[in-house]
């Protein structure tokens, strides 16, 4: 495959590829690690560190006590999550045009599928969504590709060459290659060299540029 070309089908991953949510989690983060004894992390601690799934995760971080760490991190997150929920420049237009060429689309997040959920209809953006699946919707998270087959679940759609997987990190990329989907980057800063073990992965810096393609597409076709 040398270029990107019209999908069938795209699944977004959320946070930070549609929406900035790191200062939520940064401060739902800390509030945990403050209240569990451990070390508050810096702004960018909590970008670098935060990856996998919170039940994937926080076993390793707190041992015997993650679940009273859980119940913390979700408490905090819950007072604060919808207050703070920013759309990233131009993601609504981008999804919003992918929609209008017939293109299913889909969310496949490691945040709890209840927020996840809530923060789609707090944006009114369900409309847009096909299916949204978060951590634990299914039996394992990303990178794995349950929740993929999830998320294509009612579309009649396959995973494969013809489904875009569009994130912002390497798990998401990691997450197209299990699944066997097409890895769409979108972030500022270009991919350096073996930075990804996975096969091309096609690098857009933001939203509009992306869209810029897809607005070259002309009217939309059937699938």
């Amino acid at each position: 495959m040398t270029e990107l070309t019209r999908p069938r089908a795209a699944i977004f991953d959320w946070d930070n590829t549609l929406i900035d949510s790191w200062a939520i989690i940064h401060d739902a983060m800390n509030v945990t690690l403050g209240a569990m004894g451990h070390s508050l992390w810096s702004y960018d601690d909590t970008i670098t560190r935060v990856r996998r799934s919170l039940r994937e995760a926080f076993p390793e971080m707190f041992g015997e006590r993650w679940e009273e760490a859980r119940d913390i991190f979700y408490g905090r997150f819950r007072a604060i999550h919808l207050d703070a929920l920013k759309a990233l420049p131009g993601a609504e237009s981008l999804i919003a045009r992918l929609a209008g060429q017939g293109i299913w689309l889909g969310i496949v997040s490691n945040k709890n599928g209840d927020h996840l959920r809530a923060e789609a209809r707090h944006l009114g953006w369900e409309r847009y969504f096909g299916r949204i699946v978060g951590a634990t919707d299914a039996p394992r998270d990303k990178p794995a590709p349950d929740p993929v087959h999830m998320a294509l679940n009612g579309s009649g759609i396959a995973p494969s060459g013809e489904v875009w997987f569009v994130g912002d990190t390497a798990i998401d990329m990691e997450c197209a290659k299990n699944s066997g989907c097409v890895p769409v980057l979108v972030r500022e800063t270009a991919p350096t060299e073996g930075e990804f073990a996975s096969p091309k992965v096609f690098h857009f810096r933001d939203h509009a540029t992306l869209e810029s393609l897809v607005r070259g597409w002309g009217a939309p076709i059937s699938n």
